[in-house]
C-alpha cells in the first residue's frame, strides 16, 4: 500500500492544478463579465448570456459523452464506458437545470414571459427530461435498467442537433446560432473565457464523479469477494 502512495499522489497533482486554475478562472470571468459593455436593447440582463450559453453547451457535451459511453457498454460490454455514461448524464442534468433556470429568467426580461413553446426551448426541455429518465431507468429499471438507459442516451444524443439547429430552421423568439459570431468585441473575451472555464469545471466534476464511481464499483467487488470467502470457509 505504501508503494502505491507516491503514484496516487502524482496522479492527483494535475487534478489539483486544474481545480485551482478553474477556481481562479471564475473570479477572472466574473470581473470581465461585470466590466463587459452593456447590450443596447436588454442592458444588464443580457449578462445572463455569459452563463446560460456555457451551461447549454455543457448540457449537449454531457449528452454526447453519455451516448459514447453507452455505445461502448452496449456493443462492447465496457463497464468503464457505462461509468462514464452515468457520470456524464448526471452532469448533463446539473447543467441542464442551470439552463432551465437562467433561460426563463432571461426570457422574462427579454420577451415578457418566462416560457414559450419555441422549438429551441421545447427540444432543450426534452433533452433534459431524457437525461433525468436515464437516471430513473438505471435506478428503477431492474435487471435490464442499464441497457434501457443506454438506449435512452442514444435517443438523447439524437435530440442535440435539433436543439442546436432548430433556431436556424424554425424562426422563433430565440436568437439564431449566429449570435456568438455577432458579439461586440468587448463581449467576446468574457464569453469565450467563461465558456472555457465552465468547460474546465465540467472536466473537474467529471473527474471527481468518475473516481467516486470507480470506488463504489471496487467496494462492490470487495463485498462480493468477502461473501465468497465466507461461503467457502463455512
Amino acid at each position: 500500500m505504501l508503494s502505491r502512495m507516491p503514484s496516487a499522489h502524482k496522479s492527483s497533482t494535475p487534478f489539483l492544478v486544474g481545480l485551482l486554475l478553474t477556481m481562479h478562472g471564475f473570479f477572472v470571468v466574473i470581473f470581465l463579465v461585470a466590466n463587459a459593455p452593456l447590450e443596447k436593447t436588454m442592458g444588464i440582463v443580457q449578462k445572463i448570456f455569459y452563463f446560460h450559453v456555457p451551461c447549454a453547451w455543457l448540457l449537449m457535451l454531457s449528452t454526447f459523452v453519455c451516448a459514447g459511453g453507452s455505445l461502448a457498454y452496449l456493443f462492447r460490454g465496457s463497464e468503464r464506458g457505462d461509468r462514464l455514461a452515468v457520470c456524464s448524464a448526471e452532469l448533463g442534468v446539473l447543467f441542464g437545470l442551470c439552463v432551465m433556470v437562467t433561460g426563463p429568467l432571461w426570457a422574462r426580461a427579454a420577451w415578457g414571459v418566462f416560457w414559450t413553446w419555441d422549438v429551441r426551448l421545447t427540444s432543450s426541455l426534452l433533452l433534459w427530461l431524457i437525461l433525468i429518465a436515464y437516471g430513473l431507468a438505471r435506478r428503477y429499471g431492474g435487471a435490464g435498467g442499464r441497457r434501457l438507459a443506454a438506449a435512452m442516451a442514444l435517443f438523447a444524443a439524437a435530440d442535440v442537433p435539433l436543439v442546436y439547429l432548430s433556431v436556424n430552421v424554425w424562426r422563433g423568439l430565440h436568437p439564431t446560432t449566429k449570435v456568438v459570431s455577432s458579439l461586440a468585441s468587448g463581449m467576446r473575451l468574457p464569453f469565450f473565457l467563461s465558456l472555457a472555464i465552465f468547460s474546465a469545471l465540467w472536466g473537474v466534476l467529471l473527474t471527481v464523479r468518475m473516481r467516486v464511481e470507480r470506488a463504489q464499483a471496487r467496494l462492490v467487488e470487495l463485498a462480493i469477494a468477502v461473501e465468497d470467502a465466507e461461503g467457502k470457509s463455512s
